[in-house]
């Protein structure tokens, strides 16, 4: 399970990542970006002048993603997409407000703390969030296999109490042992056995051995 700092380290590499909550039953979006991390969680910060301010107050919860090292898609010479070797990271979590006085004392032993203060007292309205419980995952993708023998490394991850799903779709007891699924999986994901498996860190859910299995033994979360 990847440590807060690792989940951070994730982010602070991209940089700027989407910041999404709702707001009158629709999502809304923005680019911004965490400026520290400790025990407690990770942190961000924006004004109380802004949108962004009252919908994270009111909602108390908010998701984040983004992508490394290109966002882009580009395409090869039969004009199908193309992806650089990267991840992409998302996180959704619980949030809540410091106080001017916890951020002082975060500062003491934390210098990713002091731009927060130096930040609130040139602009009085700037707040501080913490996420302090979050889930989420880092999708490793590789899909040309310039690195490895297989195109995807998924983890899934929380911190501070919150429950995660692992990954992928699950193979039961109907199985008939046939190898179809295995077949025609592209993502390396299915292990031989009785019943197959799924490497749940492999599968990228794209659903062709669900549409493919002939006994019907392969269920889906989404279904």
């Amino acid at each position: 399970m990847m440590t807060i700092k690792e989940i951070y380290e994730k982010f602070d590499k991209i940089g700027c990542t989407t910041f999404s909550t709702i707001h009158d039953g629709r999502a809304e979006s923005r680019i911004a970006h965490f400026f520290a991390w400790d025990e407690d969680g990770i942190y961000f910060r924006t004004m109380i002048v802004k949108p962004f301010y009252k919908q994270v107050k009111e909602a108390g919860n908010i998701t984040v993603c983004g992508m490394y090292p290109n966002s882009q898609v580009m395409h090869d010479e039969n004009n199908l997409p193309s992806f650089v070797p990267g991840y992409s990271v998302r996180l959704t979590g619980d949030v809540r407000e410091l106080s001017m006085k916890e951020v002082e004392e975060k500062a003491a032993h934390n210098r990713d703390f002091n731009v927060a203060v130096y930040d609130i007292k040139k602009y009085p309205a700037t707040r501080i969030f913490l996420i302090y419980r979050a889930k989420g995952e880092c999708y490793d993708f590789d899909y040309g296999k310039e690195h490895r023998d297989h195109k995807l490394e998924r983890e899934r991850f929380s911190y501070g109490g919150m429950e995660v799903e692992p990954a992928g779709l699950t193979i039961t007891d109907k199985c008939i042992g046939c190898g179809k699924c295995q077949t025609v999986c592209s993502f390396d994901a299915i292990v031989s056995g009785t019943p197959y498996r799924i490497r749940g860190n492999r599968c990228d859910e794209c659903g062709n051995c669900y549409v493919n299995c002939p006994a019907g033994a392969i269920v889906s979360k989404g279904l």
